[in-house]
């Protein structure tokens, strides 16, 4: 007995509250199940973005001053303590910077290509360190060369004076100059004094992680001024292979050594970059534990619904059911009549659905400059959401086909 598509649009339309409802319900966890997968997949890929970093080996020690003193009082100690953080035998190099990769904040500044540009070109994070950062994060230059030591100055805390060089990340390079003529060229930020583009790193994560950043990932610029700063700095530590830990021990023993006047917290105030990581993206990881949460939860609503419904108009409808097994219907044919009853309220969901999904989107996009929405997930979506409704009304299915042809004999 061939199944009739119009037989179970007659009678879908005597139970429109029904139909709607089921609809509607599809179509609300389709929309939101989309948006939430497209959330977490950034959110997760975020986890292993790569930062340019050697972190297997690198550290860093957050180190504040106990007392306020002059600047050159304390370059001086800050040229100090490297020296002995550098002459330690697990110690491959270190160097003090104002921020690090992958930190969760930082410095970052507009970047324009003449000195009187209105609109800026691109952000780019900050970092002022010495020639020996190139080195102790692990960076690979691709073009061009490390800063010299003669080029490199004290940055103190007042207004920092832009220097004349900078090295400058390969996403920035490209940024500024697609057609890869960076070595060499020049632009500005902070000022009127133009920097040229002596070297060029392969990959040089930003200090930020926030989603506002993602607009400029990867977009990074070293300043040769030596960070030096009385309110505190950041010690930068390479290890050499295998010696991490030791390194880690043996770094602040040797800097109080050098000074007791300085804090270094016990608690944060020495990261190796698997707490950094972790600490950093402790808020995506959390986002996107909770919006899968959130999926698997309406999800399984929808698929009580789809149950629930469908064994309600299956008791409803067992004298029909009995029926139309005495006029020669086989199981097959019941089961196939409530699959298709709920793949057509099914499609209807979601084509409803995908447009609810992409509406939500475009207000995501406009309120929190989120990414546009990949049709690969709004896929994905639709997909999963026939199946779920496939799989959810076919107990009830099965129940209907093994009613008896005698039931159509019975009084209602």
């Amino acid at each position: 007995m061939n199944l009739q598509i119009r037989p179970i649009l007659t009678a879908l339309r005597r139970h429109k509250a029904g139909t709607a409802l089921i609809a509607l319900q599809i179509a609300l966890t389709l929309a939101i199940v989309c948006n939430a997968l497209f959330i977490m997949h950034a959110r997760l890929s975020n986890l292993s973005e790569p930062s340019g970093v050697d972190e297997a080996a690198v550290f860093v020690i957050q180190n504040q001053w106990a007392v306020d003193r002059p600047t050159p009082q304390i370059d001086a100690q800050v040229q100090a303590d490297l020296l002995a953080l550098r002459q330690l035998p697990s110690v491959r190099d270190a160097a003090p910077s104002t921020g690090y990769p992958l930190q969760g904040g930082g410095w970052d500044n507009f970047v324009t290509m003449t000195p009187d540009q209105v609109q800026p070109t691109t952000d780019a994070a900050v970092y002022y360190s010495d020639e020996h950062l190139l080195d102790t994060l692990g960076l690979r230059l691709v073009a061009g060369r490390n800063f010299r030591p003669d080029e490199v100055t004290e940055m103190g805390t007042q207004q920092v004076v832009i220097p004349p060089v900078v090295i400058v990340s390969q996403a920035l390079a490209d940024r500024l100059y697609p057609d890869g003529s960076a070595l060499g060229k020049s632009f500005y930020a902070m000022g009127l004094t133009p920097s040229t583009i002596v070297g060029i790193v392969d990959t040089l994560h930003r200090q930020g992680v926030d989603q506002w950043n993602q607009s400029y990932a990867g977009q990074s610029l070293i300043w040769p001024a030596r960070a030096d700063d009385s309110r505190g700095i950041y010690y930068i530590v390479r290890a050499k292979p295998g010696q991490l830990a030791a390194a880690m021990r043996e770094a602040p023993k040797a800097l109080y050594a050098q000074s007791r006047l300085r804090i270094i917290s016990p608690k944060d105030g020495i990261q190796d970059y698997a707490a950094i990581r972790h600490k950093v993206f402790d808020s995506d990881r959390g986002l996107a534990i909770l919006m899968g949460i959130i999926c698997a939860v309406l999800l399984a609503i929808t698929a009580a619904g789809i149950v629930g419904l469908t064994s309600f108009w299956v008791g409803q409808r067992r004298k029909q059911i009995g029926v139309r097994r005495a006029l020669g219907a086989t199981r097959r044919d019941i089961l196939n009549y409530f699959l298709t009853e709920n793949f057509l309220i099914s499609t209807g969901g979601v084509l409803l659905g995908v447009l609810l999904a992409l509406l939500i989107n475009g207000w995501m996009i406009t309120q929190f400059e989120t990414a546009r929405l990949s049709l690969a997930y709004v896929a994905a979506g639709v997909v999963m959401l026939l199946l779920l409704g496939q799989g959810a009304v076919l107990a009830p299915a099965l129940r209907a086909s093994r009613v008896s042809p005698v039931e159509a004999t019975r009084p209602v």
